[in-house]
């Protein structure tokens, strides 16, 4: 089988560092989403936090490929992936500021939340998009975990990220177990995903 051109429809450093678990041989490109239009039209439809994920997810890898010279099509494989932190009702993107960075993780903190990463991997021929989803339960909302919370937030990590925390940086610190993939809550599924590109290998 011909090896085809891997492209990462992602900006993210912890999703290309992941990425780089499967293959050094990638290169990223990114285009704008409206991801708040894509969600709505998700709900509209009445769909669940799991079908917005596929969609983000589509929209990211369809935007990319779009922009890829018909010529070139043919051996190139996109990869649009989009991780949302889902705890009760509310679908948590990244926080607008310190206060909402803080109402985050005090919501999340003596709860177990979900974090869902939707993968699509496009290619001329096929569209393969599925999800994965990890558990993740915080610490309770004691004061050593209030106090945790305050010096997080004061680090600036939790701004770019979904539920305004990172497991792989400070914020691990707040997280009491994990059941699931640990590397779906970086950003993205790698063993799943690594059985999908074997084929284009």
């Amino acid at each position: 089988m011909i090896a085809m051109k891997i492209i990462l429809a992602s900006a993210s450093p912890r999703r290309k560092e992941l990425l780089g678990l499967i293959t050094k041989d990638f290169g990223i490109v990114t285009r704008e989403v409206d991801e708040r239009a894509v969600e709505q039209q998700v709900k509209q439809r009445g769909g669940d936090a799991v079908m917005i994920q596929c969609e983000l997810s589509r929209a990211k890898a369809c935007a990319v490929y779009d922009g890829i010279p018909a010529e070139e099509r043919g051996n190139v494989v996109v990869i649009g992936a989009d991780t949302a932190v889902v705890c009760g009702d509310e679908i948590m993107g990244k926080p607008e500021d310190k206060e909402d960075a803080r109402r985050m993780l005090t919501m999340l903190s003596g709860r177990t939340h979900e974090v869902i990463t939707g993968v699509c991997v496009k290619t001329l021929d096929s569209e393969v998009v599925f999800t994965e989803t990890t558990k993740v339960r915080f610490g309770d909302l004691d004061e050593f975990q209030k106090d945790l919370i305050e010096r997080y937030i004061n680090t600036g990590e939790p701004y770019d990220k979904a539920g305004a925390y990172g497991i792989q940086e400070g914020g691990a610190l707040l997280v009491d177990t994990v059941e699931g993939d640990y590397f779906n809550v970086v950003g993205l599924p790698v063993r799943r995903l690594s059985q999908i590109l074997s084929q284009f290998r």
